[in-house]
Order: structure tokens, then sequence, then C-alpha cells
């Protein structure tokens, strides 16, 4: 891995049996990753572990073998389990002890916090909480709260070697309100000392095949020596995506040239734009605005449209035609071109993405049919059958798709392609 001379390597300790079984999604590992990252820290593990103290004591110890900082999310409220400080302070051979004062800033939070939305609460049991909250390792730097935790940066006990250990809380906005104060703290700020910047080179690209990527890596495998490259298929975007210290631009450069080279009329991203990006900036270097006419994806690609800040200055709006009455009574779709195609055809798709561009009074409409499934579909429309359209001043654009997977993946899928529909569209019409 051409990572020049990086010297600090940190882990990752997840905690929470919601996110280890799926209930909630981790986005602490992958943001606190990118973080580390910008300021020259290289990632070596992100390990998740539910509320069990012993399997964050091992998670501990095994990262703490081979990384010079560790980090952890979650396990800081004021609940039983909530293990993380105790824990931390057991590892690196310090007592608990409780702050005074830390208890009485927390007290302070949380009661702005109950008045604010009128909870009401046992007293005892608030000031037991608070209490939990406030004891920390002794000797630990003390991270401000930004909700009702503290953060830490917790050292070894005099006479053990060992690397200091951050600890976060769990709720995203917590932990990334709290993290400047992490990188100000004395021994991280020791360790950053040490770093090197890394960058990251990401390219983006749209119908090449992994197998054919794979091929064009190999013919220049040998000039790119430990050159970490990774590759990632998702939703029928293949992504390569490089980090890399200044004294090996060089590699990277020809990595880049190559795909250009090999892939150019795929390529839709070469500085880390996604297709919402590259989308949304066509439409307003144009000054079009745009229309969704969905049945299938019922309003996922308008809301996909309108994710991005800034959106209301291109998106007009998006019409949910799911039924055939609603096709045809709010979006004009003719009754007999769907008693000739049925709903799922080319036709009905195009009829939807000109309702949406007339009824809405947008430049570019885009419509939407198809069978997500699991039940609906017939031998020659299976489920998976998607239908799109995309209709602008100057041209359109249709494709009939045959998805696999189940619903939420067709659909899924639908609205990915769609936006690289629109993409070529309006790409390719203004060169």
């Amino acid at each position: 891995m051409a990572l020049g001379s990086t010297a600090v390597r940190a882990g990752i300790v997840v905690t929470g049996t919601e996110v280890l079984t799926g209930r909630v999604s981790d986005r602490n590992g992958p943001w606190l990753a990118e973080q580390l990252r910008l300021v020259g820290v290289d990632v070596g593990r992100v390990v998740v572990v539910g509320d069990r103290a012993d399997d964050l004591v091992a998670a501990l110890h095994h990262l703490m073998a081979d990384h010079d900082l560790v980090i952890t999310s979650g396990g800081l409220g004021p609940t039983a389990d909530d293990l993380t400080a105790r824990v931390v302070a057991d590892v690196q051979g310090r007592p608990s002890r409780l702050d005074p004062d830390l208890e009485r800033r927390i007290g302070v939070v949380v009661e702005a916090l109950m008045a604010r939305r009128r909870w009401k609460s046992d007293p005892e049991a608030l000031a037991a909480g608070t209490r939990k909250q406030a004891t920390v390792p002794e000797g630990a730097f003390v991270l401000e709260p930004v909700g009702t935790a503290p953060g830490l940066v917790v050292l070894p006990v005099e006479g053990r070697i060992g690397p200091p250990v951050v600890v976060l809380p769990g709720p995203p906005s917590e932990l990334r309100g709290m993290w400047p104060a992490a990188l100000a703290a004395p021994a991280v700020v020791e360790l950053l000392a040490r770093t090197t910047p890394l960058q990251q080179d990401t390219i983006r690209l749209w119908g090449t095949l992994e197998a054919d990527l794979a091929a064009s890596l190999r013919r220049i495998e040998a000039k790119l020596g430990d050159l970490e490259v990774s590759t990632c298929l998702r939703d029928g975007e293949l992504e390569i995506v490089t980090r890399f210290a200044p004294a090996v631009r060089d590699r990277v450069d020809l990595l880049r040239q190559t795909i250009l080279d090999d892939f150019g009329s795929t390529v839709f991203s070469t500085d880390g734009s996604t297709v919402d990006d590259v989308v949304a900036e066509a439409l307003t270097a144009r000054g079009w605005t745009v229309a969704t006419a969905e049945s299938c994806t019922g309003g996922l690609l308008g809301a996909r449209l309108t994710a991005r800040p800034g959106s209301s200055g291109y998106v007009v709006g998006t019409v949910v035609g799911y039924a055939n009455d609603v096709k045809t009574s709010l979006l004009g779709v003719p009754a007999a071109t769907l008693q000739a195609h049925g709903a799922v055809s080319e036709e009905v798709a195009t009829a939807l993405a000109e309702g949406a561009r007339t009824v809405l009074g947008a430049d570019v409409g885009i419509g939407v049919t198809g069978i997500a499934g699991p039940g609906g579909g017939t031998q020659d429309k299976p489920v998976g059958t998607v239908e799109l359209a995309v209709v602008s001043p100057t041209g359109r654009r249709t494709r009939r798709l045959s998805l696999p997977g189940d619903r939420d993946l067709v659909r899924l899928r639908s609205v990915v392609t769609a936006l690289h529909e629109l993409r070529l569209l309006l790409t390719r019409e203004h060169r």
C-alpha cells in the first residue's frame, strides 16, 4: 500500500448491539475514516462490537497491538449498557472516578434539555445517570459534551505501553461536533505531528464491467507497485479509489490515464463528483428544469433529485402515477396507449415523461414504469422489467431494463439508471 512515510495508523471500534445486528447503520466508522485520512492518518481496521464488556475489551486489545491510535464511538450514555468509558479505563489501567465539576456541567446540559423538550423524569434517576456519565478514567483528557455525554482521551497508566484511546459518543451529530476538540487534544496533536497528508483520487464509470477493468489494471500492475487501488461495483457504477502520499502521484497519474484511454466513453467523473452532482451541474449550466412522473419507483427518483442542496433551482416536482387512472387523469397518458401497450411499455414511459413536462412546466421530463415485484410479472414482462424515458426540448432517451433482485433493489437500480439516462441526455446534447 503506497502511503509513503505516513507513520500513524488508527483503529476504530464502533459499539452498540443495534449497529452489530443491523438495526442501525454505522455512520460513524466511515465518517471517522475519511476525517482521519484528511489529517494524514491511515485507518487499519474498523471493528463493530455489541454492548458486551468482554467483546469490547477484546476489540481494544486487538487494535491496540498494532495501531498508534484507537477511537471508539458509542456507549457513553446514562444506561447500564453504556460501558465504553469504564472498559477503556480498565484496559488503560486507570481507575474510574467521579468528576464533580464535570457532573455539574453535565447537569446543566441535562436540565436545559429537559426544559426545552418539556420532559419529566424521576430526579434520582436523572442524577444517577448524570453521575454515571461524569465518572471517567482518572487522568483522562475530557472533551466537553455536545449532547450530554463527554468524550475522553485516555492514555495508558504510567509504566504501561499502548496508544491513546479517543472515546467519542455514538450519535453522529454529537461525534462530529466533538471531532475538532478531539483533534486538538494534546496526545492527538503529538501523533498528528508525525503524519504525511494522504490524498485520495476517485474515478467513476457507468457501463464498464469489472472484468474489463481488471484486465487493464493487470497490464500496468508492475508499474503501480504497492499503490492501494480499491474498486467497488455499486448499483451499476464502477468506482476506483486510490489513497496515496504525494510522493507516488506519478503512479496515480498512470492509473488515471490508463482508465481514460481504455474506458473514456464510460467515465462520468474524475474528481469525485457523483452522478447527482453531474446532473445538477448540467441542468444548471443549461438553465433547464426537470420533473418526474413515477410509477414503480413511487417518488424515489424525485427524492433523490431533491436530496442535493440547491435542487430547488432545477427540480420542479414529482407526480407519482401509480394507478392507471392517475396516469391518465393527472399526467395525460392516453387510455388507448395503456390499452394497446400496457402500463409497462416504452410508449407509456414516454407519455409519462411528456406528461411531467407539460403538467409541471419543466424543460425535461422523466418517466418510470415497471414491475418491482415480488408479484405482477408475466412471461413477456417478468418481475424486474422497467421502462424509462427522458424527454427534453431537443431529444429523448428510452431504455428497457431487466433487473435482478428484490423489490427494493429493482426500485433502487431504476432510480440510478434514470439519473444516468438523464446525465447522458444532458451531457451528450451539450457537446
